[in-house]
């Protein structure tokens, strides 16, 4: 939702779908604890008349899958275009993405039946619906990949990007990750660190990990690590306003080095901390480690330290 939304006074509309398993209930049950109106697996065909009376008062979800008796991809697509020109809502395509391997391992795991193979084995379903959604998928404003989330920080993503905290107006997600294992998706500024002293060649720090206090110490001694911070931090302090004044409610920031442990680590939790002691409140996903932190936002310090 855009900031020319808002002034309008557009309500937000979420259409959620994306392969069983990937994470739909949970992103529901947190759209609907953060306030919006939700309907689980609604009837394409019913669309229409639930929009064609009194606009929505407040945010609404609606979540489509396979399970509909009238699930097709372009029905998704006409429900876009459909909301798409309605005056009152501002509509988002919200997109759960996850990789195959880990949608078997998820059912493996519940012993469940996929929806489109009822047979003991899902991987036949799994890839079915994979390729039935590859043009909902194209078309998505927000793609949000759940393989290596928890559904805890499921929850807290999905709450960041679509109903950030009330007295902060854009949720802030730092992450480091690997570039051997590609870029997270969904980063808005990825930022390397691959240029820093790596400390996997240090034989006494090759086991520890960027939160620790000797690796980070190692990577600080690099010449290029204050002016890079420095620059980070300008860089966001004149970035994240005008993020702000557009509407945006959540920033991806992505910290990337070889593995993921040590300098992007180290590099994330610098920046988180940096942005908290400004003000903001920040979430921290190291990918690689599979971990995941809060830091609530921090009152302002004068430099005299009043």
């Amino acid at each position: 939702m855009t900031d020319g939304d808002a002034l309008l006074g557009k309500v937000p509309l979420v259409l959620l779908t994306g392969p069983s398993g990937a994470g739909r209930s949970t992103a529901i049950k947190a759209l609907e604890d953060a306030g919006f109106e939700t309907i689980d697996n609604l009837p394409l065909g019913l669309l229409p008349r639930l929009l064609s009376g009194q606009p929505p008062k407040r945010p609404m979800a609606l979540s489509l899958d396979v399970r509909n008796r009238d699930f097709s991809p372009t029905a998704i697509i006409d429900a876009l275009e459909l909301v798409d020109d309605l005056p009152s809502v501002a509509p988002e395509l919200l997109y759960l993405d996850c990789r195959a391997e880990v949608l078997r391992r998820r059912y493996n795991e519940t012993r469940r039946n996929h929806p489109l193979d009822r047979a003991e084995n899902p991987n036949d379903g799994i890839e079915r619906e994979l390729t039935l959604l590859e043009d909902v998928r194209a078309r998505a404003t927000v793609l949000m990949e759940t393989s290596e989330l928890t559904p805890h920080e499921l929850r807290h993503a999905v709450q960041s990007r679509f109903a950030p905290q009330k007295d902060q107006a854009i949720g802030i997600t730092v992450q480091s990750f690997s570039y051997k294992r590609g870029l997270p998706q969904g980063a808005d500024l990825v930022l390397d660190c691959r240029f820093l002293h790596n400390p996997h060649w240090k034989k006494e720090l090759r086991d520890m990990d960027g939160g620790d206090a000797p690796v980070g110490s190692y990577i600080a001694t690099d010449s290029g690590y204050d002016p890079y911070v420095k620059s980070i931090q300008v860089l966001l302090e004149q970035t994240l306003p005008g993020y702000v004044r557009e509407g945006r409610n959540h920033l991806q920031i992505a910290f990337g080095c070889t593995g993921g442990k040590h300098r992007s680590v180290f590099m994330a939790e610098t920046i988180a901390e940096s942005l908290a002691n400004r003000g903001w409140r920040v979430s921290i996903r190291h990918r690689e480690l599979n971990r995941y932190a809060v830091l609530g936002a921090r009152p302002r310090i004068a430099e005299d330290g009043e």
